[in-house]
């Protein structure tokens, strides 16, 4: 189903969230072709960006594959964060931009950034207002329910961000304080959700179709937002999207099929980045994509452990070589 931020068409309602050292554009192009309606862009540093440090602006590198796309900024004070915002207005390709309030890191929390603002509903309005003022763009909220369990000012953020003239807003269903620890508190995203006039995503413990139908259907949320559940794992962004539109669970792919989408996913990365660093890169990455497949384990240390793309494909062809003789002697035994 399609909804709109601001002008620009969602084409459905499939959003990957931002993720530090994740969705990067290499990662982004393969959620957008296993069916993401929009993806985000890692979160940038205002003062990276108004220093203009060369890896901010090229974390800012948009393929044309990727629309409509959004990058998120963050930052401490409205000076700043209203440069960063400029530049990626004016000088990106992105459609939207994305304000993060969200982060719980302590590193961006203390230069009163991120998760830092949902004490005070104020301060998210005069952000907001401000950044709103200054682009063309259409302008999103990604922000949490509240600090801890005894400051959750959600629905005041949330309408303080709305009257600040954010297009849409995104909301994940723990506190600062849990981190990524815990569960989602869905029925607080439920009232932030019953009381916007702005498309919501709602975001948070979205691990399979089951539970993207349940953010849509009992949360009320015009978007669900997956984070941690597509890392390794892009197809699932199909199955969601299947199911959304026709009930129908697609079955899981095969092992082959994943190797294929790990090493389009490594090449695309060193392809960006370049052989040292891309390579390195996904060594975060490798495990995920063998989640589940047996007698996997020692396959993921050698990847950890490898040093450069050829090295990585080289792994990974012997894994699907060993993984064929097992399957023909199980075969065998089953005659």
């Amino acid at each position: 189903m399609e909804w709109k931020i601001g002008d620009i068409t969602i084409p459905n309602q499939v959003v990957v969230a931002p993720m530090a050292g994740v969705t990067n554009s290499a990662f982004r192009i393969i959620c957008k072709e296993f069916g993401a309606g929009l993806v985000v862009c890692e979160m940038i540093s205002d003062r990276g960006i108004m220093y203009k440090n060369k890896k901010t602006l090229d974390m800012m590198f948009v393929d044309p594959r990727e629309h409509p796309m959004s990058i998120q900024i963050f930052g401490g004070t409205k000076e700043t964060l209203v440069q960063a915002a400029k530049f990626v207005d004016q000088n990106t390709a992105a459609d939207i931009i994305d304000i993060n309030m969200g982060c719980p890191v302590n590193k961006v929390v203390k230069t009163d950034a991120g998760a830092r603002w949902l004490l005070d509903p104020k301060k998210v309005y005069e952000m907001v207002s401000y950044v709103t003022d200054a682009v063309k763009k259409p302008v999103t909220v990604k922000m949490r329910t509240g600090w801890d369990e005894d400051h959750i000012y959600a629905v005041e953020n949330a309408l303080a961000a709305e009257r600040a003239g954010a297009s849409a807003l995104a909301m994940h269903g723990r506190t600062r304080k849990q981190m990524y620890m815990g569960h989602a508190n869905w029925d607080i995203l439920k009232q932030v959700a019953g009381q916007l006039h702005i498309p919501f995503m709602g975001n948070g413990d979205v691990r399979t179709p089951q539970d993207a139908k349940k953010m849509l259907e009992d949360v009320g949320a015009d978007a669900v937002m997956m984070g941690r559940a597509v890392e390794g794992n892009p197809w699932v962004l199909s199955q969601v999207e299947h199911y959304l539109e026709t009930g129908d669970i697609l079955p899981e792919p095969t092992p082959e099929k994943k190797i294929a989408t790990a090493k389009e996913h490594l090449h695309r990365l060193v392809e960006l980045k370049g052989d040292h660093v891309g390579s390195h890169e996904f060594r975060g990455q490798s495990g995920y994509y063998l989640k589940g497949i047996s007698h996997s384990a020692r396959t993921k240390v050698a990847l950890v452990n490898a040093d450069g793309e050829q090295a990585m494909d080289d792994i990974f062809d012997q894994f699907l070589e060993k993984n064929a003789q097992r399957q023909a002697r199980h075969q065998q035994m089953a005659q």
